[in-house]
């Protein structure tokens, strides 16, 4: 695919085909704001007694996740989920499925969950559930982006981007698990 700044989506995207995607954050941006954000996690745990595990939600954080754990300069753990609330729809079932659990024990752990998107707030509430029941020592979470009008029932303690309430891909977002691969963020128009 052609990493203009605007694209449009070809025959091979169905029922998206003739849609066009719109520059949000280019790769630039993005990267400096990771940056940033891994020196105030960094700035964050650097007194902690021992390394935060940090936990990427796949699919769509890791690559925001990798690029975070390698600008981090304090010893972290990696452990990742996997939960499901879109399938290949582009709104939220309204439902939280678990997919894969951490293999990690976080009793008593410092742990950082990393996120690409924050968008209903029903995946980030049912994680601080899930992962407040393990009886974790601290429980912090950063996501990539922010949506208006978000309903989580806590604040998030590290936010990349607060973006419009518009579909997004690229970066590690995907539209029915394609896109994922484009350098920047796209929103669909």
């Amino acid at each position: 695919m052609n990493m203009d700044e605007n694209l449009v989506l070809n025959e091979n995207y169905g029922k998206h085909s003739g849609k066009k995607l719109k520059m949000l954050l280019p790769e630039k941006k993005l990267k400096s704001r990771v940056r940033d954000m891994a020196l105030e996690i960094s700035e964050g745990y650097k007194e902690k007694d021992a390394a935060p595990i940090v936990i990427g939600i796949l699919n769509g954080s890791f690559i925001f996740m990798s690029d975070l754990v390698r600008e981090i300069n304090i010893d972290v753990e990696v452990d990742f989920m996997r939960i499901a609330s879109y399938g290949n729809a582009t709104s939220s079932s309204g439902t939280v499925r678990m997919i894969k659990d951490i293999n990690c024990d976080i009793t008593g752990r410092h742990i950082l969950v990393v996120e690409d998107i924050v968008d209903t707030g029903l995946s980030m509430n049912f994680l601080k559930n899930r992962l407040e029941q393990a009886g974790t020592k601290s429980l912090k979470f950063a996501t990539l982006l922010m949506k208006e009008d978000t309903q989580i029932d806590f604040g998030m303690d590290y936010i990349g981007f607060n973006i419009p309430d518009k579909y997004v891909v690229g970066y590690g977002l995907d539209l029915a698990q394609r896109l994922r691969n484009l350098k920047s963020i796209y929103y669909i128009e």
